[in-house]
């Protein structure tokens, strides 16, 4: 990459834009768990849309390939540029932006680099509700969000961001701005092209902004911790809680008690709701946009049919909203906890809600004979089939130790995913962690359209190259 074009860069996007001191640059050059790192050749921040394809055009021009960034706290390296130092990061967190907010739409227009709760705040503020909900909504942002369709703790009565995306800006591969930021529920114009960019990680275009959904703010809320003995117990449960709440259930997370204990042991203020340890546990929540719901009844009838079909050994309901924020915290701190322990090998797959008691029971046991004492972390959104399971290593074990068999621990988890019929990913993406191995479980002719995708957007390969595909084999390489 010549001076240049880190000139021409910087008139573009002005001083406050391009980093080129290798000091300024560290924090984008590595994710926030030190998994994964790489080198630039600058990082370039532009603060508005005409500056992102003004940008990119030049990148293209040149040959120069982007690494689109957001707030940088994925878990699989897909905002990580290469070791070559000849890659662009480009950050979108310049672009904060709420451009519009219709409150009589549902609808929120805001740009990419906007922080997910920044969001959340101003539609409260509107009294509306965004519902994407994030252990990390203080500093992820939209434009990740959107890359790597995040679903979070609400999926299971709002959906992911697929669901709560209506429009899309995009900078294309050589810097054409295709403006789709239309806040329609009805539009049966032809292909759906934003879904081509949500989930796509940035390696078919920059997203720059985006058109959400609202909805009415939710004015009552009732939560509860419940103990249980397994995890068929956890989905006989949410069955009684769809029966008895309907679309009032909001929340249906499944803990593990090891990952209680990690949170209890690292997080300050943090306290087990029971005096007792059990095996499993699940954290529930119905709301309503009533205000004065009696929600506590609805939730005290649920578990009481529970506790008469032998589901449930202990719950707890919260009786005020800090009570419910402690018990939230114990859910959301469980990532954070882990981090204390050691290496953390993470895994996101989603299987069907009824097999996650036989996924469960075949991977633990699988791993515990490949590393006897091995520490699996094991928790999600029970309701989509979406579990995150986490390896820590064996107590006294050597953390280089460990990481040296994340391939084979983590090969274990994946093929009992595939057997269960499900994902190894269900909402942080492939990136680079999962890029090499997805070849093994996605059917060839899924790949080859989208290798064929991939190449109709960005056929110089220079959007985030690296990430989401491999480069395909000899005997893979075939026309449609």
């Amino acid at each position: 990459m010549t001076a240049e074009l880190v000139s021409q860069l910087g008139d573009i996007v002005g001083p406050a834009g391009l980093i080129t001191d290798p000091d300024q640059m560290a924090g984008y050059l590595t994710d926030w768990r030190n998994a994964y790192a790489g080198a630039a050749a600058a990082v370039v921040r532009p603060g508005t849309t005409d500056e992102v394809a003004a940008a990119v055009a030049r990148c293209h021009a040149a040959g120069v390939a982007i690494v689109p960034q957001g707030g940088n706290t994925g878990l699989c390296g897909g905002a990580v540029p290469d070791a070559s130092g000849r890659q662009v990061v480009l950050s979108l967190n310049r672009m904060r932006r709420i451009r519009d907010l219709d409150a009589a739409n549902q609808t929120i227009t805001v740009e990419a680099g906007a922080v997910l709760q920044s969001v959340q705040e101003a539609a409260a503020a509107a009294g509306r509700l965004f519902p994407l909900s994030l252990g990390a909504q203080g500093s992820c942002t939209i434009g990740g969000n959107l890359a790597t369709n995040a679903g979070g703790t609400g999926v299971l009565r709002y959906g992911t961001m697929r669901d709560l995306t209506l429009g899309l800006e995009v900078v294309l591969p050589d810097g054409r701005i295709w403006n789709g930021l239309r806040g329609l529920r009805k539009d049966n114009t032809g292909y759906d092209l934003k879904h081509l960019f949500i989930g796509a990680e940035g390696t078919l275009g920059v997203i720059t902004a985006a058109v959400l959904k609202l909805f009415p703010a939710l004015r009552s809320r009732a939560t509860a911790w419940v103990a249980l003995p397994n995890p068929q117990a956890a989905i006989d449960l949410i069955g009684v809680f769809r029966e008895l709440a309907g679309d009032r259930l909001t929340g249906f997370e499944l803990m593990s008690r090891q990952s209680v204990e990690f949170v209890l042991r690292h997080c300050s203020g943090a306290r087990d709701p029971f005096p007792d340890h059990h095996p499993w546990y699940v954290l529930t929540e119905v709301s309503d946009t009533l205000p004065g719901a009696d929600l506590d009844a609805v939730i005290e009838a649920a578990l009481g049919e529970a506790y008469e079909r032998g589901l449930l050994a202990d719950a707890v309901v919260a009786s005020s909203p800090a009570q419910a924020a402690a018990l939230w915290a114990l859910r959301e701190g469980i990532s954070e906890a882990q981090n204390h322990e050691g290496p953390s090998l993470k895994h996101d797959i989603t299987v069907p809600v009824s097999r996650i008691p036989a996924f469960i029971a075949r991977t633990d046991r699988a791993l515990e004979a490949a590393l006897p004492g091995i520490r699996i972390v094991t928790y999600g959104h029970i309701g989509d089939g979406n579990l995150h399971h986490n390896l820590s290593k064996p107590a006294g074990a050597a953390d280089e130790e460990f990481r040296a068999r994340a391939g084979e621990l983590a090969r274990i988890i994946y093929d009992a995913t595939h057997a269960c019929e499900g994902s190894i990913s269900a909402e942080h993406g492939l990136g680079q962690s999962k890029r090499d191995i997805i070849t093994d479980y996605k059917d060839r002719h899924e790949l080859d359209l989208m290798r064929a995708l991939k190449h109709l957007f960005d056929p110089a390969g220079l959007m985030n190259p690296g990430k989401v595909l491999a480069e395909p084999s000899p005997r893979d390489r075939r026309p449609l």
